[in-house]
């Protein structure tokens, strides 16, 4: 039933604001400080200082600058972890973040472009039609997406392919890409709707693709196919390595059965029970590549997972709402860092699942977990390893409490050989399809 607001229900808000003791005092401090300052719990920094029981790498943090790759940068940060553990790099060598990002721009177009050929016979305002037209290709991914793309390019050093303008700023060629690939839509549609062949279809989809590659190359330069791999290790001595391919590279200095990791969700909703896989529709980049899969467990069994690869000696991906109870500058993701309700006189609170359900979260970001302080054997706070560089946090390290771990981590990636045995055979279940815009297929 609809109602209007009347001139005596303000009156009662009115008063009922007056009412309060400190109502002026409040005003006064958000009004100059803005709500996060004059919510903040200064206290709650004291529990979060950065020493850890069980800490596994303190490796220079990188930067993903003006870009939205934190999730090649998370999961090249895990992966040169190997090179620098086996081959003694510099603690500032990293991968390539730009080659992978060519080639996943690169794959997303094209993956873009089957969508539409595939949706043409629904009318533009069909809902599916809408999702793919908002965004055809955007910085984001999942761990799945990453492992394709080097399952099928492999992966470079930093040196073999650096840093561009457009790498580090990417709003321009996404505005670009995502110009063209509306106009390429267009075409399309129209082919497949007037009843023109496959051929003919296939043929100027691969025009369009064309197209995709010389801007890409324009923006970020030619990827390399092979290329000599020449550094100085920690100890300063020379190395070189000729004619490597990024195939080779991936083999010989990262050597990771990609196929082991998998990722693992949790995602307390009452259309997704824990202990089932799901897959959502139209997610991904490399067309027959990877699929996305998600495995959904309670959120202490994702913590139990973490604990068991970190001490094991090895980094853990993961994806989160690093947007919630965070404070950048001093590198904190605690769930006491601000009270909102305590200041504006409200109830605020919503369990993990409502705000899932109801659009106040949802995974935006990918970090590295890289030790946790252990307390009779139980959490209490998690190192991370963000890709904001070192000018922020603890030389770009954050410290996040086990209760921010709790309600704002909705994705790690472990190796399966931690998983138990009823759970790997749960794992490898055909998975139950989830709708393109579900929460669950946001891409950090």
């Amino acid at each position: 039933m609809d109602k209007s607001i009347e001139p005596k229900n303000i009156t009662r808000y009115a008063n009922n604001l007056n009412e309060l003791a400190d109502a002026n005092v409040v005003r006064r401090a958000v009004t100059h400080n803005g709500i996060l300052k004059s919510a903040a719990d200064y206290e709650a920094n004291a529990a979060m200082d950065p020493i850890f029981s069980v800490d596994v790498s303190s490796q220079h943090v990188a930067n993903q600058k003006q870009s939205g790759r934190c999730w090649v940068f998370a999961a090249l940060n895990t992966m040169r972890t190997q090179v620098e553990n086996n081959f003694n790099v510099p603690k500032d060598f990293e991968l390539s973040q730009t080659f992978t990002f060519f080639w996943d721009k690169f794959e997303k177009s094209n993956y873009f472009l089957n969508n539409i050929i595939n949706t043409a016979d629904q009318p533009l305002d069909s809902r599916k039609v809408n999702f793919l037209l908002t965004t055809p290709q955007q910085d984001g991914g999942q761990w799945d997406m990453l492992c394709a793309l080097i399952e099928k390019y492999g992966i470079v050093p930093k040196s073999a392919m650096p840093e561009t303008y457009n790498s580090n700023m990417s709003s321009e060629i996404n505005a670009a890409l995502n110009t063209q690939l509306r106009h390429d839509a267009v075409i399309l549609r129209k082919l497949v709707n007037d009843g023109q062949s496959e051929e003919i279809i296939n043929a100027k989809r691969d025009d369009m693709m064309n197209e995709i590659y010389r801007m890409l190359v324009f923006a970020f330069g030619v990827p390399v196919d092979k290329f000599n791999f020449e550094y100085r290790d920690a100890d300063k001595n020379y190395h070189i390595d000729k004619d490597l391919t990024p195939k080779d590279f991936f083999k010989k200095y990262i050597n990771l059965d990609l196929e082991e990791y998998v990722s693992i969700i949790n995602s307390p909703t009452a259309d997704k029970p824990f202990n089932k896989t799901y897959t959502v529709e139209m997610l991904g980049n490399v067309v027959g590549g990877r699929d996305v899969k998600h495995f959904n467990l309670p959120i202490e069994r994702l913590k139990e997972l973490t604990i068991k690869q970190l001490q094991a000696g090895e980094t853990v991906w993961f994806g989160s709402d690093v947007s919630m109870d965070s404070d950048r500058k001093a590198g904190i993701l605690d769930t006491d860092l601000y009270h909102i309700d305590d200041l504006m006189h409200t109830d605020n609170s919503l369990t993990k699942a409502e705000r899932l359900d109801y659009g106040e979260s949802a995974m935006n970001h990918a970090m590295v977990i890289t030790g946790v302080d252990l307390v009779d054997g139980q959490p209490t706070k998690w190192k991370v390893e963000n890709s904001w560089g070192d000018k922020v946090g603890e030389k770009g390290y954050f410290v996040m409490s086990d209760e921010w771990f709790s309600q704002f981590v909705y994705q790690i990636v472990i190796n399966k050989k931690y998983l138990s045995p009823e759970e790997r055979e749960q794992q490898t279940e055909e998975p139950k399809e989830l709708a393109p815009w579900d929460p669950m297929g946001t891409l950090a």
